[in-house]
């Protein structure tokens, strides 16, 4: 099993005519991925690697059973392909956009909830069942980053998590499914709304959580874990160790307010919690041979 998507869930790739667009989705066909159908107005009629092109995401459904799209277009853009895609009744959405406007990613997540949908993002570099689908940003090819195994991950950050990924095979693991959430300051699915969906996955032994500076959400996880929402091994990481006090450090979502959203805040509720916390991304692997 894997968890949100595997190689049966019909995909749509809206903004698939673009230069990322078109390199992504034939990637995401190569590795396994069901891509039904894209969507670029004005475009209809053509195709991407014999993927049907359609002018709307209405007129995609109409032709195809679509159950998640990957949203690859500018920020400006954005609202309008999501709430195109929540309107026609698309439950999983992930949005690979990144600086979308607060207040509107505050709109969206609350209509997303309302209509019982899970949008990823913004700013990510998607979701990755390994071994079966993706829909995001993935160099699968590289095994010693994207061998299957049993350790969820979920991430705030693209490039640690190819690191710490990395460390997890290196250890003679592998990552069921990765989810990224995204860098920016609201996302629209937080880290405790995905651990759910790990605790079901019986494929998925243990969680390995890559978080940051900034926001609460590492110690959401915690709170999860120690009312017993969460019962399986979990090891957190924290980027930003480093980060001078109030300094946002590269993603938007990535600055201490208010007196939270530090890495000792993190630190502690986590290890109160009973979760591990890794130092450095080389002691994941010691900590995962330890815990299973």
């Amino acid at each position: 099993m894997s968890i949100i998507i595997d190689q049966n869930t019909p995909v749509l790739i809206q903004g698939i005519t673009g230069k990322e667009g078109s390199f992504w989705a034939k990637h995401a066909k190569t590795y396994g991925t069901n891509v039904v159908a894209g969507v670029t107005p004005g475009k209809e009629g053509q195709d991407v690697d014999g993927i049907p092109v359609y002018h709307t995401v209405r007129r995609a459904v109409a032709e195809h059973h679509i159950e998640a799209s990957l949203l690859v277009v500018p920020p400006k853009a954005a609202r309008g392909a999501i709430l195109e895609a929540l309107d026609s009744g698309i439950k999983t959405i992930v949005v690979t956009a990144e600086g979308i406007p607060l207040h509107e990613m505050l709109q969206l997540r609350k209509l997303a909830l309302e209509k019982e949908a899970m949008v990823i993002g913004g700013n990510t570099t998607g979701i990755i069942s390994t071994g079966k689908a993706m829909m995001g940003f993935f160099p699968y090819w590289l095994d010693r980053v994207y061998k299957p195994g049993r350790v969820g991950v979920m991430t705030r950050s693209g490039s640690l998590t190819n690191e710490i990924t990395a460390e997890i095979v290196k250890a003679g693991f592998g990552p069921s499914s990765i989810v990224g959430v995204g860098g920016d300051p609201v996302p629209f699915t937080r880290f405790a709304e995905i651990l759910p969906l790990f605790e079901k996955d019986p494929d998925t032994d243990a969680v390995v959580m890559i978080g940051e500076i900034g926001g609460t959400m590492e110690e959401d996880v915690a709170e999860a874990i120690e009312q017993g929402l969460f019962t399986k091994p979990l090891i957190g990481f924290m980027g930003g160790r480093t980060a001078p006090k109030g300094q946002k450090m590269g993603h938007a979502g990535a600055i201490i307010t208010a007196g939270k959203g530090t890495v000792a805040d993190k630190v502690g509720a986590l290890t109160r919690a009973g979760a591990l916390v890794a130092d450095r991304p080389s002691m994941i692997g010691p900590l995962l041979k330890q815990i299973l």
